[in-house]
């Protein structure tokens, strides 16, 4: 499943471990040494912004009954170390993620976890308090929240069954 960046127009997985640059897109033009556009991770303050908006979205999680039993830490620090550096990596921050843990294979990481509608929802509802929690531009905030919603939904390994109700039958769908 691929997306469109909205920066660059660029076909990529919403799942992929680094993100173009979204200010650096200029018509026809390369830039210069000295007119280099800077990164989303710097446009919206750096590690700290990133680190505000996982600690936001992770005070959520620790008492949501849904999502908190699919972290099988004791503590959700590392999960949000692992969330932060990411996000850092993929916005045009330190490559740090990749260092450590190799290719994000986001899919696969969360393959051993139940991830429905229901969850995917859930980690929305909190990963939204926390985007607006930051006070970002709105153009700014609008491409993360962007970003995030389809990685949410790429992320969704399970499906409830769908079972038809008399009405859905007598209509003939």
């Amino acid at each position: 499943m691929t997306a469109s960046d909205p920066a660059s127009g660029t076909a990529r997985d919403p799942a992929s471990g680094t993100a173009p640059d979204p200010a650096s897109a200029t018509a026809g033009t390369a830039p210069g040494p000295d007119d280099a556009a800077p990164t989303f991770f710097a446009a919206v303050g750096g590690e700290p912004t990133f680190r505000r908006l996982v600690d936001d979205f992770y005070a959520g999680v620790a008492t949501d009954p849904l999502l908190r039993p699919m972290y099988p830490e004791k503590e959700l620090g590392p999960a949000a170390d692992r969330l932060t550096m990411f996000l850092m990596q993929y916005w045009g921050g330190p490559g740090t993620y990749s260092q450590q843990r190799g290719h994000p294979r986001l899919r696969m990481r969360h393959a051993p976890f139940r991830i429905g509608p229901a969850e995917r929802d859930a980690w929305l509802r909190h990963m939204r308090r926390a985007v607006d929690r930051l006070g970002l531009h709105p153009e700014l905030s609008d491409l993360l929240w962007d970003y995030l919603e389809r990685a949410a939904y790429f992320m969704v390994n399970q499906m409830e069954p769908v079972v038809p109700t008399g009405r859905d039958l007598a209509a003939g769908d």
